[in-house]
């Protein structure tokens, strides 16, 4: 299953079809304490109820023969993802929360509660708007946008230019109670990121990393599989473990006339034997599709949008072949995208605040992938690797002037040198994205020095049309946008310029 969107607490119609960007199959359900719509592609379509309890699950949980293990006789008729989390749940209750490392978003009916789960990294994001006596929940946030402002709820925060709608935090758990008027029974972490960090010999460090992460890679081997590549570190490091996985494998690349990565990725798919692809489209047409990139991750972070742009483009791009791993998210837990940072003390307290401030977000949402028919995974934010690069002490990330130390050892056996020696190239960079908006912008007579706020302006009219009002990213064009920002600032131009951009931002010009 994609996703859903179902109300708790009182009974009834489903409602109308929800505003989802996802591609899928509507599919109305309506019991005693909740009514709704899933969206199924992936995995069981319908819930699955064992002993008064239901579950319906949005993704899919990895390293199941660990789980099976864990949960003992208990698993003898499971068939699939969601009948396993309903194990956990008659076996540990909200403690087999804690034990499911996977990508999903979840909800548990049973005998007296409403039970509201992400996974640890909330990388299938779960929203929430409350009203008398019901509690809505979907897993984007357009299908809650219109109703009328709620009361807040513990472990949520409010979503911008969206009145009313809330976004669970990552790894937790929410405890609704919808018997009567609907109230909150409680609120819990089912996973925090690592604080510690372990001293441990760089052999010892370099086997740990091969090992998670080849079982990370291994667990989400299913059917036809896709990885995207770059030719960088991470994304050549999954495609090198799914080949040795033993899957026939088909690697794809995206480059523009602005910039591309082919010759790097090339490199990777001789010599891993994949069936490789390119994909180019024009600079200025790849920018241009920024109202699906905001729709989907359903954020108003204009640097966060440049990295996700072109992955939405691509996933747009591509004919449907099964699922698609990439290597996106090393950089947060290893420090890659701060190459400048030499200090050891800086390099950590950088990490750490990143691993701190990754909630919210939205990059890894499956919604970047599902607008197109994709379900996209990400062996980086498997919660096995990712307490593991996190842990590491900071001179294993950063070791001989090279960043991502203990990855290209790692690794080092299954791919070329030149490869393991290729410097950090993000992937807005490597397809020239951050560059063609900047130079769109400068072309329009806004001064290098404003750039960042109209990007950010932009972004914000984008996020108030496609997730606040629902529209369809194609109804909303990049160009009226940016040209809407820069009238409504030379209309009041008696004010300072960045004062204007604010108010814009704002939807206040």
């Amino acid at each position: 299953m994609l996703g859903f969107r179902v109300r708790v607490g009182t009974r009834g119609e489903p409602g109308p079809i929800p505003r989802w960007l996802a591609a899928g199959t509507a599919v109305p359900v309506v019991d005693e304490r909740y009514a709704g719509w899933l969206l199924a592609g992936v995995g069981p379509a319908s819930p699955r109820t064992a002993d008064g309890v239901t579950v319906l699950l949005a993704g899919e949980l990895y390293h199941r023969d660990a789980l099976r293990a864990a949960l003992g006789e208990s698993t003898g008729v499971v068939t699939d993802d969601a009948e396993l989390l309903l194990a956990c749940w008659l076996k540990y209750g909200h403690a087999g929360l804690r034990l499911c490392n996977g990508r999903f978003a979840a909800v548990v009916v049973d005998a007296d509660s409403v039970v509201i789960a992400t996974d640890h990294a909330g990388s299938v994001p779960v929203y929430l708007r409350r009203e008398a006596g019901a509690v809505h929940v979907a897993t984007e946030a357009k299908a809650l946008a219109g109703g009328r402002p709620g009361n807040a709820l513990p472990g949520t925060e409010p979503v911008p230019a969206t009145p009313g709608v809330l976004r669970m935090r990552a790894g937790s758990a929410l405890t609704l109670r919808p018997s009567g008027p609907i109230g909150v029974a409680g609120w819990v972490r089912t996973w925090t990121p690592p604080v510690h960090r372990l001293a441990i010999l760089p052999g010892q460090a370099v086997r740990q990393v091969a090992d998670v992460l080849e079982a990370a890679v291994h667990t989400r081997m299913a059917g036809s599989v896709t990885v995207v590549l770059s030719g960088g570190i991470d994304s050549s490091s999954v495609a090198a473990l799914a080949s040795r996985a033993g899957s026939r494998l088909t690697t794809v690349s995206l480059g523009t006339d602005v910039g591309d990565e082919f010759a790097a990725a090339r490199v990777v798919a001789e010599h891993v034997g994949s069936d490789h692809r390119e994909f180019r489209c024009r600079g200025e047409e790849l920018v241009r599709q920024l109202p699906w990139a905001v729709a989907a991750a359903e954020i108003a972070d204009a640097k966060v949008l440049e990295y996700l742009l072109p992955l939405v483009v691509l996933y747009r791009m591509l004919p449907p072949e099964g699922r698609l791993l990439t290597g996106y998210g090393a950089d947060i837990p290893l420090g890659g995208m701060h190459r400048d940072t030499t200090r050891l003390a800086s390099l950590d307290g950088t990490i750490a605040a990143d691993m701190s401030g990754f909630d919210g977000l939205n990059e890894l949402s499956p919604v970047l992938s599902t607008l197109a028919g994709h379900w996209t995974t990400h062996p980086f934010w498997d919660r096995d690797v990712l307490d593991l690069l996190t842990a590491l002490e900071p001179g294993l990330k950063r070791r001989d002037g090279r960043d991502k130390w203990v990855l290209r050892e790692a690794i080092r056996d299954l791919l070329p040198e030149a490869t393991v020696r290729r410097p950090k190239l993000g992937v807005h960079e490597g397809s020239g994205t951050t560059g063609i908006w900047t130079r769109l912008l400068l072309a329009h007579g806004v001064l290098a020095a404003d750039v960042a706020a109209v990007k950010s302006a932009m972004v914000a009219a984008i996020h108030r049309r496609v997730v606040g009002a629902g529209e369809h990213p194609d109804s909303v064009s990049f160009d009226e946008v940016l040209a809407a920002v820069l009238g409504s600032v030379r209309r009041c131009r008696h004010r300072p310029f960045q004062a204007c951009l604010t108010s814009v931002q704002r939807g206040e010009s």
